[in-house]
């Protein structure tokens, strides 16, 4: 159920040209965000994330898991996941987001950030593996963070706060033009989870 429709203006654009960004806010309550983010954060196969830069493996502070309604493979970073079956916490959120946006999807990459010194660097998702111009919903738990988009032309750059339980959509040419990233921040202590639900092309 969409809450405080009388404040977000969910089918505004946030971006200027080249793509299209809507934020919905708060799609959950605070009681039932609060529980959300407990279950994740214990029922989740947490991994830290791996990446080969310029020939080394990096593991990250950050975590992640990957899941889906196939044992697909997603390649990022040089490095391959093989998706695991959804929880029903996951399933339940999907059928939210899916009912609330009319857009279909797949699959969940999630990332469990501790704090706010673990960040997120400027990308873009355009893997061959996903839809193109596929919708990339963003559904945030826990703290409340700055995320921040730029033009790889332009180098513009849009930037919002994304709330407990609120979700950001990503769609049309977004990943082709623009950039976007997790600022760190060392201001903030407490722990965020955040689920990108996406669509494979098998």
């Amino acid at each position: 159920m969409q809450l405080f429709e009388d404040i977000i203006d969910k089918t505004k654009n946030w971006l200027p040209y080249d793509g299209i960004v809507n934020y919905y806010g708060r799609l959950l309550a605070a009681r039932e965000a609060d529980f959300y983010l407990e279950k994740l954060l214990q029922t989740i196969e947490w991994k830290n994330d791996e990446a080969i830069l310029f020939g080394k493996k990096i593991i990250t502070r950050r975590k992640v898991a990957w899941y889906g309604d196939s044992p697909f493979e997603y390649t990022y970073s040089n490095t391959t996941k093989r998706a695991l079956r959804w929880t029903n916490e996951l399933l339940l959120l999907k059928g939210l987001i899916e009912k609330e946006t009319g857009e279909s999807f797949n699959s969940c990459l999630l990332n469990l950030y501790h704090n706010g010194e673990e960040g997120m660097a400027w990308h873009s998702d355009g893997e061959a593996d996903l839809k193109k111009d596929g919708a990339i919903a963003s559904l945030s738990f826990g703290a409340e963070r700055k995320f921040a988009f730029k033009h790889k032309r332009t180098n513009e750059k849009v930037e919002l706060v994304l709330e407990h339980g609120s979700l950001l959509i990503m769609k049309s040419t977004t990943q082709t033009h623009w950039l976007h990233r997790l600022p760190p921040s060392k201001r903030i202590l407490q722990a965020r989870v955040n689920l990108t639900f996406r669509t494979i092309v098998e």
